[in-house]
């Protein structure tokens, strides 16, 4: 039985989804005979923008930017090998993130809080969404200051 070549295995891959140069290769190292051939093969996709970091860092920020804050999506960026300068460019404006904030803070609370206590719980919520605290702040404030002003 035959097995597949390194270079057929990394197109399967890039082939079905976006992928980071670190996963790629982490993916492919199993099935390298050596360092340099496995460098080579991911230079070469690289090259041809087979594989590119800066597309699957868009493609990632894109599907999780609705949920998540800056501070989590460039951790996990990071974690996925993706160059901080690159993650910072690509992550969403303040105001973006402060509207995403507000849409997943009232999304999951359907009222403002009543107490301390349950600000609180809001701003863990936020924190944990990867919102840093001026964002977490403004939003808890802001969430339902519309509503307010409409009734």
């Amino acid at each position: 039985m035959k097995t597949k070549s390194l270079r057929a295995r990394a197109l399967e891959i890039v082939a079905r989804q976006e992928i980071s140069r670190a996963d790629l290769k982490r993916k492919l190292a199993p099935h390298a005979d050596n360092e340099d051939e496995l460098e080579a093969l991911l230079d070469d996709f690289a090259q041809r923008h087979w594989q590119s970091d800066e597309r699957f860092a868009e493609a990632y920020i894109h599907s999780k930017s609705a949920k998540h804050g800056k501070l989590r999506l460039q951790q996990a960026l990071h974690a996925k090998g993706i160059d901080d300068d690159l993650a910072r460019e690509l992550l969403p404006s303040p105001e973006d993130e402060l509207d995403t904030a507000i849409a997943v803070l009232r999304k999951k609370f359907k009222q403002p809080a009543i107490d301390a206590k349950e600000k609180q719980k809001q701003f863990r919520f936020l924190a944990y969404r990867g919102f840093d605290m001026n964002t977490a702040q403004a939003a808890i404030k802001q969430a339902w200051a519309a509503n307010d002003e409409n009734n």
